[in-house]
């Protein structure tokens, strides 16, 4: 259950640091599948955080993952259902007094494990 404790607590931790410096969504060229998802379900930038707030210890994939692209801020994996998709999620803290990053926001490439689901 310690899991599940550290999946709660960065949780938090994020929401609290979204809600005072928002949240950037990586869109960059080798990013193009964050894009097509927000096409293909048609949604927007706002429904994506709107989902990251929603993000539950239940949503949990993996993580903390080790991240050397982003300044190795620790990366965390969460898998959301929506509009009948499953959404492959990853997010780190970002920097000190920065936004937070979501790295990742796309329509799962192979099914996911959620091992906090019904714990």
């Amino acid at each position: 259950m310690l899991i599940a404790k550290n999946v709660e607590r960065f949780l938090d931790d994020f929401k609290l640091k979204m809600s005072i410096y928002n949240v950037l969504f990586l869109q960059s060229g080798s990013r193009v599948k964050n894009t097509q998802t927000l096409a293909t379900l048609g949604i927007t930038q706002m429904s994506m955080k709107a989902v990251l707030n929603e993000l539950t210890k239940e949503d949990y994939v993996e993580g903390p993952l080790p991240e050397t692209q982003l300044g190795g801020i620790e990366m965390w994996v969460f898998g959301k259902a929506l509009n009948k998709h499953e959404i492959y999620i990853k997010i780190t803290m970002g920097q000190p007094n920065q936004s937070v990053i979501c790295i990742s926001f796309h329509i799962a490439e192979h099914p996911m494990i959620y091992p906090l689901k019904n714990n």
